[in-house]
């Protein structure tokens, strides 16, 4: 079988590419973007950021076996930090997301928390300029959705997993077998901040926040 090297999926176990990450089998390997404790850090960034925040709604793709657990993680977290309701909002077509984002924004104290799925991605556009229009702080899994205008990203260094993966790929070429190579996480997070759009959300980042970004968009 041909071998293959992955990289940026989210749960390669729930999603059958590996049996297991530290044993894969089969003929794949590769890398995990993000561990599911993420999810927590996304909201006590969020709630650093908006500590007005009481609610918060949740993009996910519930196809995707790693948004529930996403989902499950802030859950159990929110009432430790001060969020009472926590919504999730479909992701399938754009009706669907402006529909559950207009829904939510209707009460106050809202944040948004857009969990790493390809839905997300084709629809990054629409989701910015609707936390924009309704006034709502909202945190990002990757650098490119705050470049794009969203408030704050937190997640992996895409570019590192590629070096990366070119190593086990040169590894493979060498004799080694796919399903022995362990199925490795990311080791390395950016933090990214846009100041512009914290000034017209009315929010204050914190100074504590700014100096431990990797990027701030003034």
């Amino acid at each position: 079988m041909l071998p293959i090297v992955f990289v940026q999926v989210a749960d390669a176990v729930g999603s059958g590419f590996v049996e297991s990450l530290a044993r894969p089998g089969g003929n794949a390997t590769g890398f995990t973007n993000f561990e599911f404790d993420i999810s927590g850090k996304w909201l006590e960034l969020l709630k650093q950021i908006a500590a007005n925040m009481t609610r918060t709604a949740v993009l996910r793709d519930q196809r995707n076996p790693a948004g529930t657990a996403q989902f499950g993680v802030i859950q159990a977290l929110a009432r430790t930090v001060g969020v009472a309701e926590v919504r999730p909002v479909g992701l399938q077509d754009p009706s669907e997301i402006e529909r559950g984002i207009i829904e939510f924004a209707r009460e106050p104290n809202g944040g948004l928390i857009v969990t790493p799925n390809g839905l997300a991605i084709v629809h990054r556009e629409l989701i910015i300029n609707l936390a924009a229009r309704y006034k709502l702080p909202a945190i990002y899994p990757f650098r490119y959705f705050v470049e794009g205008g969203g408030l704050v990203a937190y997640g992996p260094d895409a570019a590192d997993q590629y070096r990366r993966a070119a190593v086990y790929v040169d590894r493979i070429l060498k004799g080694a077998k796919p399903g022995e190579l362990p199925v490795e996480q990311s080791t390395r997070l950016e933090l990214s901040v846009n100041l512009k759009t914290a000034r017209s959300l009315g929010v204050t980042v914190p100074a504590m926040l700014l100096a431990s970004a990797d990027e701030v968009i003034e």
